[in-house]
């Protein structure tokens, strides 16, 4: 049996101190200085709370399967930021080897499912209470990529809707928009990222060679100037290896439900990836009339005016 883990507190120290950072945050995107008005900082609450919870569930799924096989893994550690989100993500470490690559599967798959289960929601609600203004005049900005899931959420719940049509993005929609961007960033299958796990649980040792591609397409993105992220995430993955550590048994495969459990995180990876997560857009004034646009309209795009992102459709 594992033994609980001693000295929780801190833990729990950085669970609050993001809790504070990811609420400021979300006042100051919602026009809230913290430091002139403290009173107000409650403002971004729906934002950071949405997004603690998600990402908890995340590394939760993680903690909890390890203790299911039997592997030793700390609680989470949250990581509280001075940035436009309030920090760095969450992550968990396993300080024992999984015992197969089932298990090794089983702990990886876990976190993923279950962050996605709660962003999605996130975003469907959060589409729901935004607010639409049909403003010719859009005033530029930070704007947010698509993701083939997105584009989908946004059609379904608010339909196809005119060129000119601005979303004030609420701010639990934003959460659940960041909580999708992290679902496909650690499903990338390179090294030790949640996809990295998969990748080596389903291929082996040639995960080695699918981890090599995946980081040049993503140092190719970045050096095209896609997103200049690519090229740091790239980096950074470079820096602390593609190879995966092997687990106490390397040679038995997946069984079927695991294989086709692992081909449909690939694919989730697939309609979650947003190639082009920030852009900067100038100002612009459309002069042309409100029309609307026709049914096979490209991606949603989302625009931070001031506040919380702008979604046009």
């Amino acid at each position: 049996m594992m033994k609980q883990q001693k000295k929780p507190w801190l833990h729990i120290l950085l669970f609050l101190l993001t809790l504070i950072t990811t609420t400021m945050a979300g006042a100051m995107q919602n026009g809230v200085d913290p430091l002139s008005n403290p009173w107000q900082i409650y403002s971004g609450l729906p934002f950071a709370v949405t997004l603690m919870i998600i990402l908890l569930v995340h590394e939760m799924g993680h903690y909890l399967m390890s203790r299911h096989h039997g592997v030793k893994a700390t609680l989470p550690y949250f990581i509280p930021a001075p940035s436009f989100i309030g920090t760095f993500g969450a992550f968990i470490k396993m300080t024992s080897p999984p015992p197969d690559r089932r298990s090794l599967f089983d702990v990886a798959a876990a976190g993923p499912l279950a962050g996605l289960v709660l962003a999605i929601p996130a975003v469907i609600v959060g589409l729901q209470l935004s607010t639409i203004s049909p403003d010719e005049r859009t005033g530029g900005g930070l704007a947010l990529g698509s993701s083939l899931l997105l584009s989908f959420l946004s059609k379904i719940t608010l339909g196809v809707l005119p060129d000119e049509a601005n979303i004030l993005m609420h701010p639990i929609g934003f959460a659940g928009w960041i909580g999708l961007l992290v679902t496909a960033m650690n499903l990338l299958p390179v090294g030790q990222l949640d996809g990295g796990h998969v990748s080596y649980a389903l291929f082996g040792e040639r995960h080695i060679w699918i981890g090599r591609v995946a980081l040049v397409a993503m140092l190719s993105l970045g050096f095209l100037r896609w997103w200049d992220g690519w090229l740091v995430w790239g980096l950074l993955l470079l820096f602390m290896g593609l190879r995966h550590p092997p687990p106490l048994d390397p040679y038995t495969p997946l069984d079927a439900k695991r294989r086709f459990m692992g081909w449909l995180m690939l694919a989730i990876l697939a309609v979650t990836f947003i190639p082009i997560p920030f852009s900067i857009q100038e100002p612009r004034v459309r002069q042309e009339r409100f029309q609307p646009k026709p049914a096979s309209s490209p991606l949603v795009e989302a625009r931070a005016q001031g506040g919380f992102p702008w979604l046009s459709d």
